[in-house]
């Protein structure tokens, strides 16, 4: 089976694996310790610390499975590679929207690391598809629920 590459900026990579990293050294062990104390409560068919402590094991070990594997997969992209001529992946942009005249400065980032709420937006959403590989002074069309939204780059730097 092929897996996907995930695209991630040195940020992102240090992030995933120190999430990696706290899940192995320290959420494992506070829920092996909630296993070991829910156990003493007595029977465990009826445990619900025993159910929720194995819930959350489960869960523990699936993300770290996950995470292990975006690793493996992982490509990253170093300061050098971030062209500035062009809008690509490491990229910041400040964009303006035609419509309203209000500006925004987006991250553009794979999808592995994206978060809207801190303006890094993935490579594959509607605004990152529209501007990758665009100039500054580029106008750009988004096509979203509401509407057509234009977009004119007004700067991009590392």
């Amino acid at each position: 089976m092929n897996d996907k590459q995930i695209i991630l900026t040195q940020e992102g990579l240090r992030k995933l694996e120190d999430e990696l990293e706290n899940l192995k050294s320290v959420k494992r062990r506070e829920v092996a310790e909630r296993i070991k104390i829910a156990i003493g409560y007595g029977d465990i068919s009826e445990n619900s610390e025993y159910e929720d402590a194995k819930n959350e094991q489960a869960f523990i070990e699936g993300r770290i499975i996950t995470l292990e594997k975006m690793l493996r997969n992982a490509r990253i992209i170093n300061n050098d590679d971030i062209d500035i001529d062009t809008v690509s992946i490491g990229s910041i942009v400040t964009v303006e929207d035609l419509e309203y005249g209000d500006t925004m400065e987006y991250s553009i980032v794979g999808t592995a690391e994206s978060d809207p709420l801190q303006n890094k937006i993935s490579n594959e959403s509607p605004v990152g598809k529209a501007i990758l590989g665009k100039k500054k002074g580029t106008v750009v069309e988004v096509s979203v629920p509401v509407g057509i939204i234009q977009y004119k780059i007004i700067d991009i730097k590392k």
